[in-house]
């Protein structure tokens, strides 16, 4: 085991969302950062894909193999590299609903309040919009939420095919809105370009360490404070000392970490007094659905429009439903190409095209539902291996979602009763996970406080997707972002 001699004001572990956003609020600071990334920098982003390499699945899963509850292994979709699985994501940066902070009663149970509000949230969101340089346009969904700000930049053009879609749905009644999309000068904003590199270029007080894996937390004598940080880099095993431990991991690696520094002072875990490391694993229901056209288009176009008409319900149905966007070009979108089953059967109906000509003659859809927590989907580590224990619920709210989205479309080419192949994200997709370390005012009943630091541990934090109460039906990445600004707000006072 090599010591570091270096002693750091703060230790980040993890470069997505939470983490290099983190990063770049506290480097001014001029505290002594030490940012450690189990990956390297990618070599390609799903936003520089060509031709039919998005189907080429090994790029995009971690290099390790987890388990689910049956004991079957599999290969995750999440990116180990600088900047995390905001390498390969869409770029959607959307804000929760101001009814998504509230008690929210679904068909399957209830979305619990959150202790903090949206009006807590606006101005970080806001913050976040500018740093992640948003395009977007308010006032056309009916859900969308008060702002202090307009979006710093205008919307994106759509695909003519997408905007022809949403002029029709339209007339049908239906607000199609604008998506927020984080877009920079070389193209979809992430927190490798946006807090990693730039910030490690600018401050000599930043340290990033890349390929050091994160093996487990080694707490003081009294279990109240995290000493050191054990790494493996190459074939070699390192401590790092530092005053404030801040984890950025994923929602899954995060828990999954926090069990394996279990000792004797933390038997079940570390931060795991309430036994909920690891429970109330959320990953939102996603249903990706294919309409065949009669045009093509070019396979690689952004993703721009959304439809939140059936969010809260409709006069059928008066529970939440959840969201509904275009996927962007299927030959770009690496969760897309996690359901090869809709092209099979889109193949069928354009029988003699290869799998590029199909991919070009295909509008892809997704449509998400919140998923409600639940302790029994849970993280878990036994002898050395992760496992994944999820059953989805709410299933009903999301299979009425996508047939609602059907009819649209039904209606829009003609009423045919066209076959749309449509394909459910399989457990391997982990792209909307959360709710693993939830925070909260009671330590009986939440992992993390207000500030998203362990209730157990004084200088342990966690700011990815773990804080979740509950997910909503939006894309998790802008909140994530907007409160790791929040804490970092925080760590600043508490450095002072």
């Amino acid at each position: 085991m090599i010591i570091d001699d270096q002693h750091y004001d703060v230790i980040i572990i993890g470069t997505g969302a939470g983490g290099g956003t983190l990063v770049h609020k506290l480097a001014s600071t001029g505290k002594k950062i030490l940012v450690l990334e189990q990956g390297d920098f990618l070599e390609k982003e799903s936003s520089e894909l060509v031709d039919v390499e998005v189907f080429t699945k090994e790029d995009f899963h971690a290099p390790e193999q987890w388990y689910d509850s049956d004991g079957e292994p599999f290969h995750p979709q999440t990116s180990y590299s600088v900047g995390g699985n905001t390498k390969i994501y869409s770029g959607v940066l959307q804000r929760m609903r101001e009814r998504d902070f509230e008690t929210v009663h679904h068909q399957d149970g209830i979305s619990p309040e959150w202790p903090i509000k949206y009006d807590d949230f606006e101005p970080y969101y806001t913050e976040a919009e500018e740093l992640y340089k948003v395009h977007g346009k308010a006032g056309d969904d009916l859900t969308e939420p008060l702002r202090s700000k307009p979006f710093p930049y205008s919307e994106l053009d759509s695909e003519p095919q997408v905007e022809k879609i949403c002029q029709t749905i339209s007339k049908q009644g239906l607000n199609p809105g604008y998506l927020p999309i984080g877009i920079g000068d070389q193209g979809r904003t992430d927190s490798e370009d946006t807090g990693i590199s730039p910030t490690i270029k600018a401050y000599n007080n930043v340290t990033l360490k890349t390929s050091a894996k994160v093996v487990c937390l080694h707490t003081n004598s009294s279990g109240k404070e995290v000493k050191a940080v054990e790494v493996q880099i190459g074939l070699n095993s390192y401590l790092f000392m530092g005053d404030i431990i801040v984890l950025s991991c994923g929602a899954i690696n995060s828990a999954a970490l926090l069990l394996r520094s279990a000792n004797e002072k933390h038997p079940k875990g570390l931060a795991n007094s309430s036994d909920l490391v690891g429970r109330n694993l959320m990953k939102q229901l996603m249903t990706a659905l294919v309409q065949i056209t009669n045009i093509s288009n070019s396979g690689y176009f952004q993703r721009t429009r959304y439809v939140n008409n059936f969010y809260w319900g409709d006069d059928n149905f008066p529970y939440p439903m959840g969201h509904i966007e275009n996927s962007g070009g299927i030959l770009q979108d690496v969760i897309f190409s996690e359901s090869p089953p809709l092209l099979s059967v889109a193949a069928k109906l354009l029988p003699g095209f290869g799998l590029k000509q199909l991919a070009k003659r295909s509008i892809g859809w997704w449509m998400q539902t919140e998923d409600l927590p639940e302790a029994k989907n849970r993280v878990r580590v036994e002898n050395s291996k992760l496992y994944v224990d999820y059953t989805p619920n709410n299933m009903e709210a999301h299979d009425r979602l996508v047939y609602r989205w059907i009819d649209v479309l039904n209606a829009v080419d003609g009423n045919k009763q066209n076959i749309y192949p449509r394909g459910e994200t399989p457990i391997q997709v982990v792209a909307h996970q959360g709710g693993t370390c939830r925070f909260g005012e009671d330590a009986r009943t939440s992992v993390l406080d207000l500030n998203c630091r362990t209730h157990d541990i004084d200088n342990l934090y966690v700011v990815d997707s773990s804080f979740f109460p509950s997910i909503s039906a939006t894309s998790p990445a802008l909140t994530v972002i907007a409160n790791a600004l929040r804490v970092g707000e925080h760590l600043i006072d508490r450095l002072g």
